[in-house]
């Protein structure tokens, strides 16, 4: 018998199978919501301050209440991972607008009570093979909604594009808009030029501000590597010297391959590896 996860639904902390949220949930009806996943490395909490920013960012784009402020919800964080034992893996963080009856399009009253919902999930964070060997990329193109600055919990096009890449024997998909890659399925994309400049997309509402990736710029920043904000196309990425992606479940990983066309010399890139290691060195040192 498998053991039951403990979740947080709406301030209870119940087993997975016991957790209920109701059919008119707007999360539910009209992906009326948004979410974090923190990582969770020796038990603690990774850029846990730089998460919950963007949750208030995001949930204030939508006019959606937060109702808790960093400390309860670093509470809740904690006391997951100390009844879930959880060394090593991310926290999930999902709110909605909740439900106040029946399904209407129009926002509820505002003083209608959102949806809370966290669970934790195991996973190897540090080890896992992508990090190590790298990952193969396929280019879809970008059909997602104009506002991916906001971390809506409306995914379905990011799975379909992971799909579609798997299907033509990658690991992961990379969006392409007006001929520049915006960012992947689940990650923000990087390069590094042949001169040894890093390059990754410029903020904007065209991409999701990574909190992963905004760590790895101050990283790469004391290892004196520059950082040049712009977009680049797919034969950019293809002609570069190392490409890699950043999350705050994959950390830096290298990518070997773009459309079937071997990136450098096929295998992880030299300088995504340093900065692999350099982040996972800082993620423990400033968890909490």
């Amino acid at each position: 018998m498998t053991t039951q996860r403990t979740v947080y639904v709406n301030g209870d902390y119940v087993a997975e199978g016991e957790a209920r949220v109701s059919v008119f949930d707007r999360g539910f009806l009209f992906a009326d919501g948004v979410y974090e996943v923190c990582s969770v490395l020796d038990g603690k909490l990774v850029d846990f301050a730089g998460h919950m920013r963007r949750l208030a960012r995001s949930a204030g784009e939508l006019e959606l209440p937060l109702p808790w402020n960093d400390d309860e919800l670093l509470a809740i964080h904690r006391e997951l991972i100390r009844r879930n034992a959880l060394e090593e893996g991310m926290v999930y963080l999902q709110l909605t607008r909740g439900s106040a009856g029946d399904r209407d399009f129009a926002y509820p009253d505002a003083s209608t009570p959102p949806t809370l919902v966290l669970f934790t999930q195991a996973k190897s964070l540090v080890d896992n093979l992508g990090g190590k060997q790298g990952i193969r990329i396929a280019t879809q193109p970008d059909l997602r909604w104009a506002r991916r600055d906001i971390k809506t919990v409306q995914l379905l096009y990011p799975a379909m594009a992971k799909m579609a890449a798997k299907a033509a024997g990658a690991d992961d998909a990379w969006m392409v808009e007006a001929g520049r890659i915006t960012e992947g399925a689940s990650n923000n994309a990087w390069m590094l030029t042949h001169e040894g400049t890093l390059v990754t997309r410029e903020l904007s509402h065209a991409i999701l501000p990574g909190i992963t990736r905004s760590v790895v710029m101050e990283v790469a920043e004391a290892l004196s590597l520059e950082v040049e904000e712009r977009g680049f196309s797919v034969e950019e990425a293809q002609a570069a010297k190392e490409c890699f992606v950043t999350s705050a479940s994959s950390f830096v990983t290298p990518v070997i391959a773009v459309d079937d066309v071997a990136i450098g010399d096929g295998r992880p890139g030299e300088v995504a590896l340093k900065l692999r290691e350099a982040y996972i060195e800082e993620s423990r040192r400033r968890a909490i």
